[in-house]
């Protein structure tokens, strides 16, 4: 599928992701956890929100929340095992994820998760979302959360990360 047809900004003509992939994504954020901290695991995350996913940023500012709702829907349909539901306001996007695939995938095998798993999700959308104009509140995790994507305003809130619960 080409991404002009795709909401995803991805050249991947596979219908689904592999599972797997949930193994090495665990074991580089534990490796970076253990080797250089937190703080350098946080600017990780937000790293690969702004540059790697530069494109979806693109495509959120000029798509707007429609953009959105619709890269989550094809997202989450490509991701093995996951069970969430996109829900679309005039005025968010709001992701219901009864299931994480990844967690899921890595209680399944009997894989050590990285407690903060969780927080990549935040920092990650917050960093893909800014340059669209939106901000991300993630409330929930180990194994289900609710993701919000709303227009930047200063009525919302700050993220609380003790909002987010570690992953076991």
């Amino acid at each position: 599928m080409s991404s002009t047809l795709s909401p995803l900004p991805y050249t991947d003509t596979k219908p689904h992701g592999h599972a797997d992939f949930y193994f090495a994504i665990n074991a580089t954020f534990r490796f970076i956890l253990k080797r250089f901290g937190l703080d350098t695991l946080r600017r990780y995350w937000s790293d690969m929100g702004t540059n790697y996913h530069k494109p979806v940023s693109e495509r959120w500012r000029s798509g707007g929340l429609p953009a959105v709702a619709a890269h989550w829907r094809a997202f989450f349909e490509a991701e093995p095992g996951a069970e969430v539901e996109v829900i679309t306001t005039p005025d968010e996007v709001r992701l219901e994820v009864r299931t994480c695939p990844m967690i899921r995938h890595l209680r399944e095998h009997g894989r050590e998760i990285v407690p903060c798993l969780c927080q990549h999700c935040y920092y990650v959308s917050e960093a893909t979302a800014a340059p669209a104009g939106l901000t991300v509140r993630l409330s929930g995790g180990n194994g289900s959360c609710t993701q919000r994507f709303v227009k930047q305003s200063a009525n919302e809130p700050g993220q609380q990360l003790d909002h987010i619960k570690e992953a076991a």
